[in-house]
């Protein structure tokens, strides 16, 4: 598909969003939430956008490379108002008016000052700037990023402090983590990513070898969270891992204390989880409008079915034939034009101003916090549920399977793992 034509100027747009009632963030913003994680290819605009639409009070974009920044260049699209960080290619990252008071664009970098370069490009479509120190996959750590930070404290603070120096104070500054080995190790890089002046810290509550089939310790977060309010700065401990839900985020929140909580493979699959009711049947009621506004904004054809793909949920009226058959037409399809018959009347300039509307319509910034305030039903699992997304058969890791030989210490010297249970009594305390 051929690309519109551009403009280098917001101004030159006719059909911007109206400006959103919020400007910007604060560490209060960053409590009694439910968020939107970042996700490579999955946190894209329309997704982005559906979960805004569905409750999620703020979204991190996907991982960018400081690097990759450096050398967009950014465009505005004459007639939707999308702003795109276009590469040789493609567009790398993009975005929209509506979303900046929410958007959060997170950062792959081993360098303070290409960080400080990258965060500065973008800092006029964002409202906060997260430092990825978490992510494991090969392509975020072989250069010394993401999880690689972990190993090297002292150039992830190093970062941290940079970026919180050179932003102004409207933009905020934070970090997503894993869980260290031990519990006496996270607690240490806490304090000292705390004491760098973020405004909050995302705990990924698996260590850097722990994949998504295997549980996340949410256990060993209760000691964290405290920890961070026994510094007494007010700062936000968000979780991530294993919620698959608005209503399952109660569930994690009280069994962690945790302020905030962080879903991602479950808004994946299915954006309006963030919903008290979330979408059923989204062969119908997600993909079409999916497909709508992310033609509209002329958004990559193989970034959309790489996430349409994704999305499934509970049926009700859609057969597991016709599930199948739509996503089989999405894999075989070379263009947005295959797709007609789906996309009907309504137009993708349609689907924009339903949830410009369902965003500027919000009460406040904190429209979910009273009802995540509510108490838990008494029902409620305190563990992780068996349903949630990748299930897997319990290990013989579980730390309550009977006793076995897998589930002997053995040095990560030998091993070449972290530990993937919980710490032994709630976690090491800090040394004296």
């Amino acid at each position: 598909m051929p690309r519109r034509p551009h403009s280098t100027s917001p101004h030159d747009s006719p059909r911007l969003a109206k400006k959103p009632k919020l400007q910007h963030l604060s560490p209060e913003n960053f409590k009694n939430g439910v968020f939107l994680a970042p996700m490579v290819r999955s946190g894209a605009l329309p997704t982005r956008l559906f979960a805004l639409k569905h409750g999620a009070d703020l979204v991190w974009g996907p991982e960018m490379v400081d690097k990759a920044m450096l050398n967009a260049e950014r465009v505005v699209d004459p007639v939707s108002g999308v702003i795109s960080y276009n590469g040789k290619s493609r567009a790398m990252f993009t975005t929209h008016p509506i979303e900046k008071p929410y958007l959060i664009f997170q950062i792959g970098s081993a360098d303070p000052e290409l960080a400080v370069r990258a965060a500065k490009s973008v800092m006029q479509d964002v409202s906060g700037i997260d430092l990825n120190c978490g992510c494991p996959k090969p392509f975020s750590t072989h250069a010394g990023m993401g999880a690689a930070l972990l190993s090297n404290p002292d150039l992830l603070c190093s970062i941290l402090t940079a970026l919180r120096e050179a932003m102004p104070p409207e933009i905020t500054v934070t970090a997503k983590i894993r869980l260290l080995p031990t519990q006496e190790e996270t607690l240490k890089l806490v304090e000292r990513i705390i004491n760098c002046g973020v405004s909050a810290i995302t705990i990924h509550c698996r260590t850097r070898n722990m994949r998504p089939r295997e549980a996340a310790l949410v256990e060993r977060l209760r000691e964290i969270v405290d920890f961070v309010e026994g510094l007494g700065k007010g700062i936000a401990v968000i979780e991530n891992g294993d919620c698959v839900s608005f209503e399952d985020a109660k569930r994690i929140r009280t069994i962690t204390g945790a302020h905030s909580v962080m879903i991602a493979t479950a808004a994946e699959s299915n954006p309006s989880v963030f919903s008290p009711t979330p979408l059923i049947d989204v062969e119908e009621t997600l993909i079409p409008a999916y497909l709508r506004l992310s033609k509209y904004f002329d958004h990559h054809w193989g970034l959309f079915k790489y996430c349409a793909n994704q999305f499934h949920g509970p049926r009700q009226n859609v057969t597991k034939a016709q599930a199948q058959a739509l996503h089989q037409k999405l894999s075989a399809a070379k263009s947005y034009d295959a797709f007609a018959d789906i996309m009907g009347s309504r137009t993708g300039e349609d689907e924009f101003r339903e949830i410009e509307e369902a965003i500027n319509s919000r009460p406040d910034r904190h429209h979910a916090a009273l009802k995540l305030a509510e108490e838990v039903h008494d029902n409620a699992p305190v563990s992780t549920p068996p349903n949630r997304e990748n299930p897997e058969p319990p290990s013989l890791d579980a730390p309550l399977a009977p006793p076995n030989a897998r589930r002997m210490p053995i040095p990560s010297v030998i091993s070449g793992h972290d530990a993937v249970t919980p710490t032994p009594g709630g976690g090491v305390p800090l040394a004296a």
